[in-house]
């Protein structure tokens, strides 16, 4: 058995050898997090471990014994949504939405340590995540727009 913090709330696993993702998706019933590569190339999977993001495809349901593991949804909820769920709406970021779940929990942990990045920043944070839909400028706004409102 794995236990750790999961958006929030106590919950153990059974399957300590499976990679994150799979526990995700299959024990814990989450869609948000995405098996895109398998191999730490696109950003699909992405979720933050202790507040850093991390590729839950290959890192092993072991390792998160005893930690907290956000996922796109832990960010925010429908009835209150976070900042950069409600920018990336408002900016339209998003086309297909595949890669929208590992972008956004960067995104959030790059508002966590810099509250007012600029454009180098963003796409610094967000150079791992594969879009193909082109959103990048919008995904940037977006970003933006978030940061903006969180400081006021």
């Amino acid at each position: 058995m794995v236990a750790f913090t999961l958006n929030g709330a106590a919950v153990s696993v059974a399957d300590a050898g499976a990679p994150l993702l799979h526990v995700l998706r299959g024990e814990l019933g989450l869609s948000g997090p995405r098996f895109g590569c398998g191999a730490e190339q696109c950003g699909a999977c992405v979720v933050l471990v202790d507040g850093a993001p991390a590729y839950a495809c290959t890192l092993p349901a072991a390792s998160i014994e005893g930690r907290q593991v956000t996922t796109v949804e832990g960010l925010g909820s429908r009835d209150a949504p976070h900042a950069l769920q409600r920018a990336f709406l408002d900016e339209q970021a998003g086309q297909c939405g595949f890669c929208l779940s590992g972008i956004l929990v960067a995104s959030a942990a790059l508002l966590a340590r810099n509250p007012d990045p600029d454009d180098a920043a963003i796409r610094t944070a967000l150079d791992p995540h594969l879009c193909r839909c082109g959103s990048h400028n919008r995904i940037i706004r977006a970003v933006k727009r978030a940061a903006a409102e969180m400081r006021a």
